[in-house]
């Protein structure tokens, strides 16, 4: 089910819903780009697992309304004002890739009696991160785009990007081909998968379809200051990456899970990227039985790659 939501007096966002009516709701945050219609679970399976997805389009893509010069945090009042559109109480968030960050910020700012839990799989750390050379290890498309940000004086981001998104519009897999000339053969095994191929594409041409500020926006919000700390996070977090992602390194989850008090985190080895995509349906199950628990004390909660808290197990290879 498909709804346009007033966040504002001046924004609205689309909004689409899957699985479970009567389910645990679950936001999903796509990826940079991405849109609502990115890869998701079968709705019997969601049904089966008592869940509601939530998928939105973040401002500037697809049918959502652009709020330039947003933040990450920015987010977090989305999220919020979505949810009390649609009458949900308790809710959890999950965000792959350039939505991760955001997911973060629906931690750090939203009620804990409404955000029962997060989730991030292969997500970003925030730009200014002390002790983390944000660039190591990074594919050469995502070093010139976050590149870019950092020194736009002369708009050379948005004038690559608005180029970038107009061959994607012309031809929806054109991003993937180019993404494919820097993936390793855990994402290649994933994307040359006919059916994740056809969602990848179908994502990327919706999310860009009236241009490319959604892509710009996010980019700049990602290296900018995000707006908040990830220490002040209460809620519980589970942070999953590929041990061999070249896009977002694992060293960003790594850096987050020393950071967030409430972080568990698992780095998977022989798992890249889009992994991401096959390890979603079992992570929305793990924090549908997390928002059941009891919550852990924060300082219970161990810190640091491969460690797991006392109370509860790190998420299943």
């Amino acid at each position: 089910m498909t709804h346009v939501i007033g966040v504002s007096e001046t924004r609205s966002v689309t909004v689409d819903c899957w699985g479970d009516p009567k389910g645990f709701p679950i936001f999903l945050l796509h990826g940079t780009p991405g849109s609502r219609s990115g890869p998701v679970p079968r709705t019997p399976l969601l049904y089966q697992q008592g869940i509601l997805l939530v998928c939105y389009d973040r401002p500037g893509y697809g049918g959502s309304t652009r709020h330039k010069g947003r933040t990450v945090e920015d987010a977090a009042h989305d999220v919020l004002a979505i949810a009390d559109h649609l009458g949900l109480g308790e809710f959890g968030v999950v965000g792959r890739s350039g939505g991760g960050p955001h997911a973060l910020a629906c931690a750090a700012i939203i009620d804990e009696k409404r955000l029962r839990n997060a989730a991030v799989l292969v997500g970003l750390a925030p730009s200014d991160a002390e002790d983390l050379e944000w660039f190591k290890g990074m594919s050469h498309a995502n070093i010139n785009d976050y590149g870019l940000a950092s020194d736009d004086a002369n708009g050379a981001l948005e004038a690559d990007l608005a180029r970038r998104a107009e061959e994607i519009r012309q031809d929806p897999k054109s991003l993937l081909r180019r993404l494919e000339e820097e993936m390793n053969g855990p994402d290649l095994r994933i994307v040359t998968d006919v059916a994740i191929r056809r969602q990848l594409a179908g994502t990327y041409k919706e999310a860009l379809k009236d241009g490319a500020y959604g892509w710009i926006d996010d980019v700049l919000a990602l290296r900018r200051p995000w707006g908040f700390d990830v220490k002040e996070i209460k809620v519980p977090v589970r942070l999953w990456h590929g041990a061999e992602d070249v896009f977002n390194p694992a060293s960003h989850s790594r850096w987050l899970a020393r950071h967030i008090p409430t972080a568990q985190i698992e780095v998977q080895p022989g798992a890249a990227h889009f992994s991401a995509v096959e390890v979603l349906p079992r992570l929305l199950a793990r924090l549908k039985a997390d928002s059941a628990a009891p919550r852990p004390r924060t300082d219970s909660i161990s810190e640091g790659l491969g460690v797991k808290s006392a109370q509860e197990p790190a998420i299943a290879s």
